[in-house]
């Protein structure tokens, strides 16, 4: 069994999403990404250390690489920053998410240097998000343990409509019991914390 941080960001809520409460049973799709580009970074305790086996899932021609733990967490990884398969392997620390510091840390990258080709061992660091949009993948089934608001202020960069950038200093987390289907101005999505029971016989 592994324990994993994932969030939610509230416009893939909005979009198509189906809100959740503690103790369902979810299967998301999950990216393992870099953990800078969601709300400007900042992440600590939320990040994901994945050890894996590189294999290849194949959607609409193209080749998507994903990690598939022991534990049965699922999670594509990004093809533009040294790996370009898909894994299979288990999450270190019994699947617990551990945190590092700032910097390049929190990039989803390949620790290992496995690079290219199935079969190869892979270690990424990165956040995992849910992502329905664009290619389908195979998803990752786990049970809610936890769920907290991500609040998070903008900061005024300058004039315009897209002057509006994430504080990563400003970000709290409030729990809750459920996941709102709709969320109001400051309020960036969920972090939900997911018990991945194993893998499905």
């Amino acid at each position: 069994m592994g324990r994993w941080w994932v969030f939610y960001a509230d416009w893939q809520m909005e979009c198509c999403g189906t809100p959740f409460s503690v103790g369902d049973e979810v299967n998301w799709p999950l990216l393992l990404g870099d953990a800078d580009d969601v709300l400007g970074g900042g992440w600590s305790r939320e990040l994901s250390e994945i050890a894996a086996t590189v294999e290849h899932v194949h959607d609409d021609g193209a080749v998507i690489p994903v990690l598939r733990a022991d534990d049965g967490l699922s999670a594509v990884v990004p093809g533009g920053d040294g790996d370009e398969s898909e894994g299979k392997g288990r999450g270190r620390g019994k699947g617990k998410n551990k945190s590092r510091g700032g910097g390049r840390q929190g990039r989803a990258d390949d620790r290992d240097g496995a690079g290219t080709g199935s079969g190869r061992r892979a270690g990424r660091t990165g956040l995992l998000t849910v992502e329905r949009h664009g290619a389908r993948w195979p998803g990752t089934t786990g049970t809610v343990r936890s769920i907290h608001l991500v609040h998070q202020d903008l900061t005024v960069t300058g004039p315009g409509p897209h002057a509006l950038v994430p504080a990563p200093a400003s970000r709290s987390l409030e729990a809750v019991d459920r996941c709102p289907r709709w969320f109001g101005r400051g309020c960036a999505g969920v972090v939900a914390e997911l018990d991945v029971p194993g893998p499905r016989t």
